[in-house]
This record gives structure tokens, sequence and C-alpha cells, in this order.
């Protein structure tokens, strides 16, 4: 029997998705492919609600999607502000850094978010090109206010660039309403792909401000001048040619995209917040207690869970006994202390289900006490509460 996968990447996909992927590879001139490609481009702004961003679809990991937005925005000696919420806020620094920006965190403790007021304090005293913002860390669980820090960005006239690895097509954005600059992704999370694609769409201010650099994009493979004739060439239904797309991967990702939007966007967004409302009430009743620091800034993606007093890591191996994959933490300040449930894509009311009895009777064995059957409990009246 096939253990169910409820980490924060890869996910469960669906069916339909996995049969693209398997399928005959096509020639990436084909015209079936280029039809596909453009549709997928297109599909893309819709699910990211950026009717008037350039989308660019590349072969490689969410880092690179990081990279992507990095490389052409940044030139040596700009200054970036980097909202820290956690490990991969870190990981923007540092992509920062390497391609020479001055770097200032806004940083606070795990579990939580800096204010905005700190955010607009530095803001206000100008200089900066850049604003950072990881929208869902995957190593706290915790959810940035992506809205009012994109337009506290846009009111100082700063690039905002948010990280949706672990939030597109599943945490609430709306790119064009709020006029953040970029939305970065990745496929394996609730973009609902096999890993290996880098996402982005980029608004018209940071394509006029990557038009306007002055010296080269310092890598090749990274340079939107390379990319962007090949998506704007597929898009018009054309052939074109810089690397080799992964061309089942991209048809999987049309196939996804068109799952997506049937579902629809505020439904989706909806779903997602109803699912992990079920499963924080699982975790509250089993006497457990979330990384985040409230509900407020408790992703609806994924759950960052405290073991319990007397119960250690090795929880994470006796849930996978009981049928059910979830992860272990990953900051480094705190990765012995919790683990983590990932709760996107396609997860239903049967996955937390049973997600939440694993957990449960993986706790019992591990000398956890909770009333039997209490975790369940409270993630079923939840769900049925809507």
């Amino acid at each position: 029997m096939r253990d169910l996968l409820m980490i924060p990447g890869p996910v469960e996909f669906e069916p339909e998705v996995l049969q693209a992927l398997g399928a005959p590879t096509l020639s990436h001139t084909d015209p079936a492919f280029i039809a596909l490609f453009g549709r997928a481009l297109k599909r893309l702004r819709e699910v990211c609600l950026a009717p008037s961003a350039q989308p660019f679809v590349v072969s490689g990991s969410g880092t690179l999607a990081m990279e992507l937005a990095v490389a052409n925005l940044v030139e040596p000696g700009d200054a970036a502000l980097v909202v820290n919420t956690g490990y991969f806020s870190d990981r923007m620094a540092k992509i920062l850094e390497r391609h020479g920006a001055k770097v200032t965190h806004v940083r606070a403790p795990p579990g939580d978010v800096p204010s905005l007021d700190e955010v607009e304090t530095h803001l206000s005293q100008g200089g900066f090109k850049l604003l950072s913002i990881t929208h869902v860390d995957t190593s706290t669980g915790v959810l940035a206010p992506a809205e009012p820090l994109v337009r506290a960005a846009r009111k100082h006239g700063v690039l905002s660039v948010v990280d949706g690895v672990c939030a597109t097509a599943a945490e609430t954005f709306r790119q064009d309403a709020w006029e953040a600059d970029v939305y970065l992704t990745a496929s394996q999370k609730a973009v609902g792909v096999p890993p290996g694609l880098a996402l982005l769409t980029v608004g018209p201010r940071a394509m006029e401000a990557w038009r306007k650099r002055r010296a080269p994009v310092a890598s090749v493979y990274a340079d939107f001048a390379e990319w962007l004739p090949i998506m704007e060439a597929y898009e018009a239904g054309k052939p074109a040619y810089f690397a080799t797309p992964p061309v089942n991967l991209v048809a999987a990702l049309d196939v996804s995209l068109g799952q997506i939007l049937a579902e629809g966007m505020e439904a989706r967004f909806a779903r997602h917040q109803r699912m992990a409302r079920a499963f924080r009430a699982g975790w509250k009743a089993l006497g457990l207690r979330l990384l985040p620091t409230s509900e407020a800034v408790a992703a609806n993606t994924l759950s960052a869970v405290y073991y319990p007093e007397g119960v250690d890591a090795a929880l994470v191996g006796g849930v996978k006994g009981q049928g059910v994959v979830v992860a272990g933490g990953l900051h480094p300040d705190l990765k012995t202390r919790y683990f983590r449930v990932g709760h996107m894509n396609r997860v239903g009311p049967a996955d937390v289900l049973s997600t939440v009895g694993a957990l449960e009777r993986a706790l019992a064995a591990a000398g956890h006490r909770a009333e039997p059957g209490a975790g369940v409990a409270a993630a079923q009246a939840s769900l049925l509460a809507g």
C-alpha cells in the first residue's frame, strides 16, 4: 500500500497531471507543444491574477525562480530590504548578496512576522531598490501579510519581490490588484506539478527596471534577455529556442493550471483555508502547539507543529508507520523541536482525517496522552462546520 504524502512539497498530484508527465515526449518545436506551452503561460497569468505581467516558465527549482528575479533586478551596490520570516528569507538574502546587493533584514522571532511599522520605518529612510517577502516560509509555516507589505513598497517606489513557492495557487494573492512587481514560485507545491519548473510573473515596473540595467545580467541562464523572446514566441504560437524546455513537465503544468482555473481561484483559496482550519482544530484537540505565534500568521498550506513534551523527532517515522509521510523541522534554530505537515494542492477532507488519525496513533504509541479520537473528532467537526 502506498503512503499518503503530506510533506510541504512535493505533494500529491492529480492523475491527469501524472498522465501528461508520462505521455510520449513531443519535440519542443511541435505545433502541439507550442500550443500547450503558450496556453500554460496564459494560464499562469490567470492563476497569479496578473493580467499585466510577463510569465516565465524555466526548467529549475524554486531557488532558480528566486535567482531569476534577483539576477535581473539587482545590480552591485543596490540596497535590498528582506522581510525575514525564516530559512527561505535567509536564502533570498544570500542570493541578493551574491548578486552584489547590500541587504538589510527586518526580522522577527521564529514563528512571527516583523511589524508593518518596522518595515515602513526602513522604507521611509529611502535608498532601497527592492523589498523581498516570503509569502509562506516553508521552514516555519508563517504566512506574511503580503498585501500591506507590497503596498508599502509601492508607496515608497521600491520594487516588491514575493516568494510564493509555498503559497501560489493556495494562499490569496492578487498580483495586479495589489501592484506586486514579481511573484515567483515552483511547480511541486500548490501549483500541483512534480518538481522541476521555476515560475515567475513579472510586472511592468520590474520589466522596465530590467530594461534600464546598466550592467549585463551576470548569469546567461538566468537572463531575461535570453528567455523573454522564447516566452513571447510560444505565447504567439511560434517556435523558438534558447535551451530545451522540459516538454513533459510543461505539458503537466498546462493540465494542472487548467484544473486550478476550473476550480476557480476564490474557491481554491477558500478550500485551503477550510482544510487548514480543520488541521489546526485537530492539533489543538491533541494538545499540540503551532510554531506560528498566532492563527493570523499561520499558513494555510502547511502546519509547523512542536513536538509535545516527551516526544521527539522519532515521531516522523512513527507517523510513516501509520501510512502517512510528514516532514521534520527545517529552521536551523528549532529543527529538532517540531515537525511539518503539508496540506496543499489536491488536499481534501479524507486527507485531513487520515493524517490527523495517523498522528494521533503515532503520538499514542510515543506515550503522548490525549483523549482517544479527539484529534479526528475535532478535525471532522471543523470540516462539517465549513
